[in-house]
């Protein structure tokens, strides 16, 4: 009869262990999906002052226009990018052509001057902070996750009940990691 007892015992706390670690996984994944959604609402802040930062510089820029079509194009990808391989590549596309927005302003002294496009740049750059932070919030929460799927035992849970690795989403330019040259 202890032997029974000792076994109904071990068989409950296994179940009540498997319950735990479900809803450790339900968790996880909720804050992932909170993350996401942070940066979701800080990237459509960023997309909706586009058109405002391009109408800017079409008045001062007039034979950009390629340029200027060049961002667009990029924000129209990144609007309907789906899921974090996508938003990735889309948003590595719009900083490359926004940077080339804001390296004209450098040929055009007039626009450089202008306060609606300082003041375009002054919330477009806070908004990178904001999306930095929500950035970071997202990915802790993916390594998070991640480290579960993979350790044992929670992996076995992970597989039995088809939680998967997350992708992180991360924006850095390969070739800004590598060391720079400097010359004398």
């Amino acid at each position: 009869m202890t032997f029974i007892l000792i076994l109904f015992a071990i068989g409950l706390f296994l179940v009540f262990y498997v319950i735990g670690l479900y809803n450790k996984f339900v968790r996880k994944r909720s804050m992932m999906e909170e993350g996401w959604s942070g940066i979701d609402v800080q990237l459509k802040k960023r997309y909706d002052l586009i058109p405002n930062l391009v109408e800017t510089v079409k008045g001062y820029a007039k034979h950009e226009q390629d340029t200027l079509n060049a961002v667009i194009t990029a924000r129209n990808k990144a609007i309907q990018a789906e899921g974090v391989a996508q938003h990735t590549e889309a948003e590595k596309q719009l900083n490359q052509a926004l940077a080339n927005v804001f390296a004209l302003s450098e040929a055009y002294p007039d626009l450089k001057a202008n306060t609606n496009f300082l003041q375009l740049q002054q919330e477009l750059s806070a908004i990178e902070g904001d999306i930095e932070k929500a950035r970071r919030y997202f990915n802790a929460t993916v390594r998070e996750n991640n480290i579960m799927v993979e350790s044992f035992p929670s992996n076995l849970i992970a597989n039995t009940f088809g939680f998967k690795l997350s992708e992180y989403f991360e924006l850095e330019d390969e070739s800004q990691r590598a060391n720079p040259t400097v010359k004398f």
